[in-house]
């Protein structure tokens, strides 16, 4: 089975919906892309349209914003990670993690699975 990104099955009361049409090439989704800390590892998809979009697989550093302007840091774990308690042990870094640094805590503020890059924002 695909993953279908497109209208649901049910009405809003929970009745059945009748499909007008098939699927599309178009509504098509894929997996999720788990950014995890390693060695960089990028990888390219074609998206719908012919665009290209970086999925990073692994990373080790991180562009730390600081008081002083942006530094290059090393990311050293995932201390927390809202979008799932239990990406925080397979170290799954996502868009609000909070992950720690060789400066302190930051908040992961880009997606790593769809901008090929991490960007955060030192909390301490």
């Amino acid at each position: 089975m695909s993953i279908w990104q497109a209208r649901s099955k049910r009405k809003p009361t929970g009745g059945r919906l009748t499909r007008s049409r098939k699927k599309l090439k178009r509504e098509l989704g894929r997996e999720s892309t788990f950014t995890v800390i390693g060695e960089v590892s990028k990888k390219k998809v074609r998206c719908f349209g012919g665009t290209e979009i970086i999925e990073l697989m692994r990373a080790d550093y991180s562009n730390l914003l600081t008081k002083e302007g942006y530094k290059k840091a090393k990311i050293t774990g995932v201390a927390e990670n809202p979008a799932n308690r239990h990406f925080v042990r397979r170290s799954i870094i996502t868009k609000g993690a909070i992950i720690t640094t060789e400066f302190g805590k930051a908040r992961v503020t880009s997606r790593p699975g769809q901008d090929g890059v991490i960007n955060a924002v030192l909390i301490e």
